[in-house]
Order: C-alpha cells, then sequence, then structure tokens
C-alpha cells in the first residue's frame, strides 16, 4: 500500500489562534498530530503551511513542512498546491489529515487510503460512523451521508437525511436540544443514520480537477464542500468506521479534554 498523508496546518483560528503551537503534554498540536500520522503506513507525512512559526516547530522535531502560499481558501487548495510541488504521479493516493486531530487513529488514516486504493472506480474516499443519539440527527453541525449498498456516498447534508415519512413537520423541533416525543429513530435496522467523518483520501488527478472547479450549488448552500465533487460526478466511497475517532480540537474546552487525555495516559 503506498500513499502519502498530507496535514494542512495554518497559525489562524476564529476560536483557538495559533492552535497549531499550543501545547499538548509538552509537545504541540502539530507535533502530536505529525506523530499519529507516521504510525500509519503512510510513505510519507508532510505538514503544509504558510505560516514560519509553524514551520520552524516541524522543523524543529524533524518532521517534514512544505512551505504554501497564504492565498489559499481551503486545505484543499493548499494539499493541491503540495501535491504539484511533490510532483506525484497522477494516480498516487493523498489522505488529508486535519491539523487539529491530535487522537486521529492510523487505523482510520489505512482504512481511508485502502478503500480508494481498492476501489478503481472511486475519486475520493472518506468515512462515516453510525448515529445513536437522535438529537444528533436534528443537528446542522453533525454532517449526515447517505450511501449506496456499494459504500457511496449520494448525498451529503446538515438536514436530517434519510427523513422518516412518518415524522411530523420541521416545526416540531424547536431546537437541536429538544425533540419533540412524536420524533423517533426507526425502531429496527432497516434505517440507520451516519454521519460524516471529515477525513479524506484523494487520487491526485481528482484533486486537480476539485480546485479547478467552482463551488457548485450543493456546496454554497449547503457550506459542504464535498458536494462539489459530488455535483461534478465523482464517485466518493464512504465506509463505516472500523475504530473510534475522537473530535478534533475547535474550542478552549476541546483542548483542556485532550490535555487531560494524554496527562492522565502518561501518569
Amino acid at each position: 500500500m503506498s500513499f502519502s498523508i498530507v496535514i494542512p496546518s495554518r497559525f489562524g483560528s476564529t476560536r483557538l489562534e495559533g492552535k497549531a503551537l499550543l501545547d499538548i503534554a509538552g509537545k504541540t498540536m502539530v507535533q502530536r498530530v505529525y506523530e499519529q500520522s507516521c504510525l500509519s503506513d503512510a510513505d510519507e507525512v508532510l505538514v503544509a503551511t504558510d505560516d514560519s512559526r509553524i514551520a520552524d516547530a516541524v522543523n524543529a522535531f524533524g518532521g517534514q513542512v512544505v512551505m504554501t502560499s497564504d492565498k489559499h481558501p481551503s486545505g484543499t487548495d493548499r494539499l493541491e498546491e503540495v501535491v504539484t510541488k511533490k510532483a506525484y504521479a497522477k494516480d498516487h493516493v493523498v489522505v488529508n489529515v486535519q491539523g487539529d486531530e491530535p487522537l486521529i487513529p492510523p487505523e482510520a488514516i489505512n482504512q481511508v487510503a485502502t478503500n480508494l486504493l481498492s476501489n478503481a472506480n472511486a475519486g475520493i474516499a472518506t468515512l462515516c460512523e453510525r448515529i445513536t443519539d437522535q438529537s444528533e440527527i436534528v443537528n446542522s453541525n453533525a454532517v449526515k451521508v447517505v450511501r449506496n449498498q456499494h459504500n457511496f456516498a449520494q448525498l451529503f447534508s446538515r438536514a436530517p437525511i434519510p427523513w422518516l415519512r412518518n415524522w411530523p413537520s420541521l416545526d416540531f423541533i424547536g431546537s437541536d436540544s429538544h425533540l419533540d416525543s412524536s420524533f423517533a429513530m426507526s425502531p429496527d435496522d432497516a434505517i440507520q443514520w451516519f454521519r460524516h467523518i471529515g477525513i479524506y483520501a484523494y487520487r491526485v488527478n481528482v484533486l486537480k480537477q476539485f480546485v479547478s472547479w467552482p463551488m457548485s450549488a450543493g456546496e454554497k448552500a449547503e457550506s459542504l464542500e464535498q458536494l462539489r465533487a459530488l455535483d461534478n460526478g465523482i464517485a466518493i466511497h464512504c465506509e463505516e468506521t472500523k475504530c473510534r475517532l475522537p473530535g478534533g480540537i475547535d474550542t478552549q474546552e476541546d483542548l483542556d479534554r485532550v490535555r487531560a487525555l494524554f496527562n492522565e495516559d502518561e501518569r
């Protein structure tokens, strides 16, 4: 299995400024993500950044860094610049690991890379997990995915999909945390709900096409980048994850939680 990992990392963050360099039990966040990625079967792990402070930190712990433009609108565009600079073959597989996931399981990285390498008709591979909390179905921050019987994504949405026809109208939802008693998940296994997990494996040629396309109507409506691929006919393989994926770090509360986990582990 041959693939590369690119970790887009930037200094700016709306909720945690400079979070890539925040300390987690004696190491920066970017180093924690890098080290977890190195435990996978990847041939190489690269950090892509436009900030010299992050580049210096990566070089200090012996990691590989690629400097990129500071004009990129997304991590995907930054990823494409890296694969161009590295001159990867068009069928080479690159996994985008988010720079704020210091607990990313190497098994999940291997799973998404293997799935893309094993499905020649897929241009992108990603993962999902089963939703067991009914409040998450109507939570717009939890992106849902509907798949066909061959584990290919048919639709991603912030809306509660699939929608059971016996549910009342959306008026029954007072808030994401309050649900009317008439709302209930399917009593059997005929219908399941899945939350999309934002780890992606790309073929280089598909990645290059992707960044050349304008935002699609679906992408603009839902603010979901993966809809640009679906709207342009790219097949996205989406398998249920085989291991639990802890959440990334977006807030101070997230950071405190992860720091506590590392400190507990060291004790």
